[in-house]
């Protein structure tokens, strides 16, 4: 097994960081008092690590994954981009079975970590309305592939910018997104035209709104349609961010300040 030593002496040499995703706490504990930076990275901080990355979704791409933490990490200066990582992580289960080693550098910005941690609304509500639409994505509606349009954050004035296309099902109601029963209504009413508008704090105020921002210099990439177009108009002229479900091709984009920042294909969640 000495070759196996070598290679793997010679894999972990001159690293800057150590990222756990999900470690156990032996494992946490092993590398805690470790030279290098650690990182933690997961949907709960089970360890109380003293530098934590939440996760907002489950991604099931390991280097999604990774990606988001090293974001999140960079995000919080933690990490420094010239620095070489060792990302430990489970890809066929809970348990650690993938090492990984990367360049904090070496990733695009793919806007996933901006989306959740820099935008107006909660970044609970932001992974909830995420996950109605990567399951609408999954899906359908019975069977179909939909397409649907959600604005989160600053609601008064996306309602302001907007008129409705019909009754509006939530109006004086107090419901919120992320409640199962809510997410199924959500579900059901994005068969039909219009926005959803929800606050910052993830109460549904609006479905069927019509938005009428100005699309005068809003540019989105070509093949994009209407619905694409007018959140970006909107996501410009607000401080809202704007989640679209693509009928045509079935991917998830997301819009802020006038600017696509994120496309993610639903099967990959």
């Amino acid at each position: 097994m000495t070759a196996v030593g070598n290679f793997l002496e010679e894999f972990a040499d001159d690293i800057g960081g150590v990222c756990l995703f999900s470690p156990s706490s032996s494992m946490y504990n092993t590398f805690a008092e470790a030279d290098a930076p650690v990182v933690v990275i997961g949907t709960e901080n089970e360890v109380d690590a003293d530098v934590f990355v939440e996760l907002p979704l489950e991604f099931r791409d390991p280097t999604e994954r990774i990606r988001f933490g090293v974001e999140g990490a960079l995000g919080q200066d933690a990490i420094e981009e010239e620095m070489t990582l060792l990302c430990i992580l489970g890809s066929f289960s809970d348990d650690a079975d993938t090492v990984m080693r990367v360049r904090a550098g070496a990733f695009a910005d793919s806007g996933v970590y901006d989306l959740f941690m820099d935008s107006r609304p909660d970044p609970s509500v932001v992974r909830d309305v995420l996950e109605v639409a990567v399951e609408l994505g999954k899906k359908g509606q019975k069977g179909k592939p939909v397409g649907a349009l959600f604005v989160v954050g600053d609601a008064g004035k996306v309602m302001n910018k907007s008129r409705p296309l019909s009754y509006n099902p939530f109006e004086k109601s107090h419901v919120h997104v992320g409640d199962p029963i809510v997410n199924v209504m959500l579900k059901e009413f994005s068969r039909l035209d219009g926005a959803f508008v929800i606050s910052d704090s993830g109460k549904i105020v609006s479905a069927y709104r019509y938005l009428e921002p100005s699309a005068e210099g809003v540019d989105i990439p070509k093949g994009l349609g209407a619905r694409h177009m007018a959140a970006g108009a909107i996501t410009r002229d607000t401080n809202a961010i704007a989640l679209v479900l693509s009928e045509s091709d079935g991917l998830v984009r997301a819009f802020k300040s006038g600017e696509l920042i994120l496309e993610l294909d639903p099967e990959d969640y």
